[in-house]
């Protein structure tokens, strides 16, 4: 009797949650909106109520699932999909993103928490017609997505009868298999997410008329900190792929890897061009069409993760969301641009460029390349699902398509980030560049000095070592001059925080040029008590052990690498049948060494001779210290810094107050037009 009481209390729990957020999302927009038009104050000022309930109405909802999943509630269709007495505490937690439904909640929750944040934010300024639209917009897509929560998605939907006693088979092996699946799903939600709120501020601005910068200083942070989650989330969704799939590598550009990938380089190339729009008045449409193509990409690789139109290791199954997804993407990219047609008058730019030699031109030069790079990706990931359409035949797109095309992308990038941070506003000269360039080109001698040294060879990782080390010189003299001026300050702000982010990058590119071109592979078959020696390691099997518990039977291999154990294995679970590789990984900063039982079938308990499958893959670690770097980049660079008042001779000290006036490259050769930097 408790047991039904609950199973009842969880479902009905949550349904009132979701309902509670459908009803205040529909509501709210259609409230708030006509409070607007009717200039009707004490309505306007009701806003925040209604954000403050869809959180409560998708916390309640998180709560019950998650009371479900601690439970095993399996009165709930969601649970039995994805249940399980065996599974450890922490993945049954993660179990809420493991499926559609579960997943689709957490994207509830956290839309709800952003739009309660944006009531929060700007609780004292809902008279504003700009602030008052975008939370509009905010609602409406709460509403979209409690309409797809309640419907086609439900995870509060009841199940067939499940005998009594009877056991769930729990989540994907994959996703019961690493503790990173506890983070890296919600950080990518927190991007995906994010973006919502500076997509809800451009239409706002459209809707009234407002498209000047304004808008731009109400979202920047709100940008920026949608952007670190997503770089974040997605290199933890690397680091998961290296730790648990098994085949050595980190991006294999999967379709759902390419889906993260997308909005986040149209994102990387708004968080350069608004520069541009807020000091020289320019950009105004291109920066809005980037702010909506990546709204509207979270929808689209949405859709294609959720839909079960593309086979991946990360997609969920077949789905009934897909055509709710598509409708919706329809009507973000169809209103957004009949919107901007509407204000096409207001949107003339009133700033000109005076050469491509300078900071807006290379800006410009950053965004073209992004944009290129976000098409290639977006051709080749759809690209198969519109022949399947037309053709009604299958296809692939490999990573030999991605490959080939990103290379040259990916050195136009670097070339960029060691000359962009040194060009002035408006123009550079000769002279100018020589100077400022000197350093930064010796740092890049140096880096193939040392690639060279270090027994690299071939033309395109050379090319990409000497970029490298040139972007990092032309970053690190930016951080040193600002350092020298401003003492710890100089650490901070939109420009100085933005340098460290670009010595992540950086890492991360060298990280990616040296193990994909020097990464080397074998098959091991290695006897207990005799050494194998290869590619300057030493292999020793100790013993093959069979490690049982009423999860999983994990067959593992104890092989001391170096001298040090490691345990690669192959681990069945018992619920689903399903066995899968576990690799074991030796690190360290200049080279990891990767093991794999070779083949699917495990070896005996008590064998005395294992297959291993062995890499050997350089400088992989200093991906993840890349990303660590972007991360504190990214939140340095949400501080606000210092700089000179813009009328102020170049001579002048830098003042002592928090006024957010960030620190561009141009304060050194005083070339910058004073009103502009003002913002006229």
């Amino acid at each position: 009797m408790t047991t039904m009481l609950a199973v009842s209390f969880n479902g009905a729990l949550g349904h009132a949650g979701l309902l509670l957020v459908l009803g205040a999302s529909l509501v709210g927009a259609l409230s708030t909106g006509f409070a607007i038009r009717t200039g009707n104050r004490v309505g306007l000022r009701q806003t925040p109520v209604y954000a403050w309930l869809i959180l409560a109405g998708a916390l309640v909802s998180t709560v019950a699932m998650q009371r479900a999943l601690e439970v095993r509630d399996f009165s709930l269709a969601f649970v039995q999909q994805v249940g399980s007495y065996n599974t450890p505490g922490i993945y049954n937690v993660a179990a809420m993103w493991s499926a559609l439904e579960g997943s689709i909640l957490l994207w509830v929750l956290v839309l709800a928490g952003f739009t309660a944040a944006m009531a929060w934010r700007f609780r004292d300024r809902f008279d504003d017609e700009l602030v008052g639209w975008a939370m509009v917009v905010m609602f409406v897509i709460c509403t979209f997505f409690a309409i797809v929560a309640f419907g086609p998605a439900n995870p509060f939907a009841a199940g067939p009868p499940w005998p009594v006693g009877q056991d769930g088979p729990g989540p994907n092996p994959l996703l019961q298999d690493h503790i990173l699946v506890l983070f890296h799903p919600p950080i990518l939600y927190l991007g995906y997410v994010g973006f919502s709120v500076p997509f809800a501020f451009a239409i706002a601005a459209l809707i009234t008329g407002r498209v000047g910068e304004g808008w731009l200083m109400e979202t920047r942070r709100w940008a920026l900190f949608a952007w670190g989650c997503l770089t974040i989330g997605i290199l933890l969704g690397g680091w998961w792929s290296y730790e648990v799939l098994g085949w050595g590598g980190v991006w294999a550009w999967d379709p759902v890897e390419n889906a993260s990938l997308l909005p986040w380089l149209t994102g990387t190339a708004y968080i350069h061009s608004v520069l541009v729009q807020q000091r020289r008045g320019m950009l105004r449409v291109w920066n809005l069409s980037l702010l909506i193509a990546t709204f509207a990409l979270t929808i689209l690789g949405t859709f294609l993760t959720r839909s079960g139109v593309i086979n991946s290791v990360h997609a969920f199954a077949a789905g009934q969301v897909d055509g709710y997804f598509l409708g919706f993407f329809a009507v973000v990219v169809v209103v957004s641009l009949g919107l901007i047609a509407w204000r096409g008058d207001r949107l003339r730019a009133p700033g000109v460029m005076d050469s491509p030699v300078s900071r807006e031109g290379a800006f410009l030069a950053n965004n073209v390349i992004f944009s290129v790079f976000a098409f290639i990706v977006l051709l080749g990931t759809v690209f198969p699902l519109i022949v399947e359409a037309l053709q009604d035949r299958r296809t692939v797109v490999g990573a030999p398509y991605f490959d080939r095309l990103s290379i040259p992308i990916g050195i136009a990038l670097l070339f960029l980030m060691a000359v962009a941070p040194v060009l002035p506003w408006r123009k550079a000269s000769g002279e100018l560049l020589r100077e400022r360039l000197f350093w930064p080109a010796w740092c890049g001698v140096g880096a193939i000095v040392v690639a060279l040294a270090a027994g690299a060879d071939g033309l395109w990782p050379l090319i990409g070592f000497g970029l490298g080390g040139f972007a990092g010189g032309a970053a690190m003299r930016q951080i040193v001059l600002a350092t020298r001026r401003q003492g710890w300050r100089g650490l901070v702000g939109r420009a100085n925080g933005g340098m460290i982010v670009h010595l992540g990058v950086i890492m991360i590119a060298v990280a990616i040029v040296a193990s994909n071109a020097y990464t080397s592979s074998t098959d091991l078959l290695l006897t207990q008590g005799e050494e194998v020696e290869w590619n300057g390691h030493t292999f020793e099997l100790v013993e093959v052990v069979a490690e049982t518990d009423a999860r999983a039977d994990a067959i593992v291999a104890n092989v001391l690498v170096d001298g040090v154990e490691r345990g690669p294995a192959i681990t069945t679970y018992l619920n689903m049948g399903q066995s899968i590789g576990t690799p074991s990984v030796a690190t360290s900063l200049t080279n990891d060494v990767y093991l794999t039982i070779a083949g699917t079938q495990a070896p005996q308990p008590g064998a005395t001779e294992v297959r291993l499958e062995v890499f050997s893959k350089p400088l992989i670690i200093w991906l993840w210290i890349g990303g660590v770097m972007m991360a504190v980049g990214t939140i340095l660079a949400a501080f606000p810094g210092r700089r000179r008042r813009p009328i102020d001779p170049v001579s002048s000290p830098i003042p002592t107050d928090d006024a957010e006036l960030d620190a561009p490259a141009d304060d050194e050769s005083g070339q910058s037009d004073p009103k502009e930097v003002a913002g006229v």
